[in-house]
């Protein structure tokens, strides 16, 4: 028959937090218009009763050690078209953390070797959650350092006249533990063999739960599965344990075509066919068309994550592109060319990479009125170009960071055959810092400087800051110019920086996929060979500040940022406004 929709849900017994609040926490919502195509406000059961567990685990987070969930009842109406849900809730005395000890019992390990991370702290709200997150975090450390069977006990000691509790950590030896088998279930299209790989542990080793927790990573690293589940069973004997992976895959080619407005781009139309677990070997597989109004580009890329069964990530790329930047250089540019690329791992955290790439570019159709600098830039040249790159990586995620950071370098050289002959370094680094759920810092930048090797630096290579690098400023918006014609020079040196905050727009449902975001940017470029007596070359430092916001629709991901320049010269092109909406649909 016809689905019965929620037409509203009510809380009973709650002081401390609103139903508004509440209704955020539970999966069941109430009939609204933005949840059309959803199910999530069909009356349902099952989802009643993880209702509760999920109200349950968000008040013993919050320092509600006694809470219970009374009764969860649904009211049908009078013409059985909607139903009324009601929660009868008894929170309960709310408790703080006491003391908080770690005890270790285990030859040559002492608790300040372990206890660096441990964010839990006396007088903070009791948190069932953070208790179960620093046995993770414990176990963990212990791990690293060769330890493979131990075991994290809490004691718990309630307070009840104080209204606090105290907790220690008991760290001992474990039982001695191997692992017998790896067990890999819901996988239906990737193999095996894409997952056995990322694994840190075979079977006969000795059971690691570090390794568990990094394989584990690994395996979401991948982005095939929409979950990843691991558990720990019995096994023939007391010193064997089987480690069963459960995953639930999810869609993994993607085939869009698009139109929107990129404001570095212009009005633009976008078709791409990519494949990132290509016939479920982990081969990566892409072809992408993009027609804007000022630049347009076409690209073939493949990707083998194993390498002739190795741990090396190995592809290439073929490319062709056209730019038009009449409007900031007074010109057109035309990129033809190849890469190759290696990319492996020389520890769980540290990767190099290497690419050679042969490129021919063309700068063509310079206008009459152009610098004379831009004007003697006219022409072809050939590229050859061998890369090598080197990357820390200790983020928690590479799909959703929320704390770490990533430190790469990159060094390029040409003059390998070719027309173009320079040295270029440049140095990114990112840090995520995790405030509340959700809501996370990142402090970024980004340095790099250009020397010609025998011959001046050819226009294409340079940097140009400004737009998505430099919000505030226009694309190619600071650095050298000719104050003659304004045409953008780009220049042999950089850096750009930013502040930003992420969080999710309060009051507005999860589902609706915005969030917003406040940052503040700042940047340079500077020096240019050759010169004259008509460039503006200030190596002043840009900033600005700003605001902006994301939703991730069915469309694809669309963004807006308002941002407004607080430090800049005079000859700095603007951009208040900066916009990308429309790429997939």
């Amino acid at each position: 028959g016809e689905e019965t929709r929620i037409n509203s849900i009510r809380f009973v017994g709650n002081r401390e937090f609103s139903d508004r609040r509440l209704r955020e926490v539970v999966r069941t919502r109430e009939t609204a218009w933005w949840r059309f195509f959803t199910s999530d406000d069909v009356y349902d059961p099952d989802r009643l009763n993880l209702d509760r567990e999920l109200l349950r685990r968000f008040y013993i987070s919050s320092g509600y050690a006694d809470f219970r969930v009374n009764s969860a009842v649904a009211e049908l109406s009078a013409d059985r078209r909607d139903f009324f849900l009601t929660f009868t809730v008894d929170e309960g005395a709310r408790y703080s953390f006491g003391k908080v000890e770690i005890d270790v019992r285990l030859k040559g390990v002492k608790a300040e070797d372990i206890s660096g991370d441990v964010e839990l702290e006396s007088g903070d709200w009791y948190d069932a959650q953070a208790i179960e997150d620093t046995i993770d975090l414990l176990t963990n450390q212990v791990g690293e350092r060769g330890i493979a069977f131990v075991d994290v006990r809490p004691r718990i000691n309630r307070d009840r006249e104080k209204r606090t509790i105290d907790v220690k950590f008991e760290v001992i030896e474990g039982p001695r533990v191997f692992v017998e088998r790896i067990d890999i279930v819901g996988n239906v299209r990737t193999k095996d063999e894409v997952i056995r790989r990322e694994f840190r542990l075979v079977e006969g080793d000795a059971f690691n739960s570090a390794k568990v927790r990094r394989s584990r990573q690994r395996i979401q690293n991948l982005d095939f599965f929409e979950t990843v589940e691991f558990e720990q069973l019995p096994g023939s004997a007391e010193d064997k344990t089987v480690v069963k992976i459960e995953v639930e895959e999810k869609s993994t080619g993607q085939i869009s075509i698009g139109a929107g407005f990129s404001s570095s781009a212009g009005v633009l139309g976008d078709f791409s066919i990519r494949e990132t677990n290509f016939l479920g070997r982990g081969q990566d597989v892409a072809l992408r068309l993009l027609i804007a109004a000022e630049r347009s580009a076409i690209n073939l890329g493949f990707t083998e994550p194993y390498f002739l069964d190795r741990d090396v990530r190995a592809g290439f790329d073929v490319f062709r592109s056209t730019q038009d930047l009449q409007d900031t250089s007074s010109l057109d540019l035309e990129n033809n060319g190849f890469d190759l690329r290696a990319n492996y791992l020389i520890t769980e955290d540290l990767s190099q990479g290497w690419r050679y790439e042969v490129r021919v570019s063309k700068i063509k159709d310079v206008a009459d009125g152009a610098s004379e600098l831009i004007k003697a830039q006219k022409g072809t040249d050939t590229l050859s170009q061998i890369s090598h790159s080197i990357k820390y990586d200790k983020r928690d995620s590479r799909v959703n960071t929320t704390q770490g950071y990533d430190v790469r370098l990159e060094t390029d050289i040409a003059g390998l055959g070719g027309s173009t002959r320079h040295l270029r370094n440049k140095l990114i680094a990112t840090y995520y810092i995790p405030i509340v759920d959700q809501w996370v810092v990142s402090l970024g930048g980004t340095t790099g400087y250009i020397y010609g090797l025998g011959k001046d630096v050819r226009f294409q290579e340079r940097f140009f800051v400004g737009g998505d690098n430099l919000r505030g400023f226009a694309t190619a918006g600071i650095g050298p110019r000719d104050r003659l014609t304004d045409d953008s020079l780009g220049g042999e040196w950089m850096v750009t920086g930013r502040a930003q905050l992420q969080f999710p727009l309060v009051g507005l449902p999860e589902e609706l996929g915005l969030s917003a975001r406040l940052f503040s940017d700042f940047g340079s470029t500077g020096k240019l060979s050759p010169t004259n007596s008509n460039v503006d070359d200030e190596a002043s430092i840009r900033a600005s500040i700003g605001a902006g916001v994301t939703w991730q629709s069915p469309f694809g991901p669309m963004g807006l940022d308002f941002a407004f320049p607080v430090l800049k010269e005079s000859f700095d092109e603007k951009e208040v406004v900066r916009v990308n909406f429309g790429t997939n649909f």
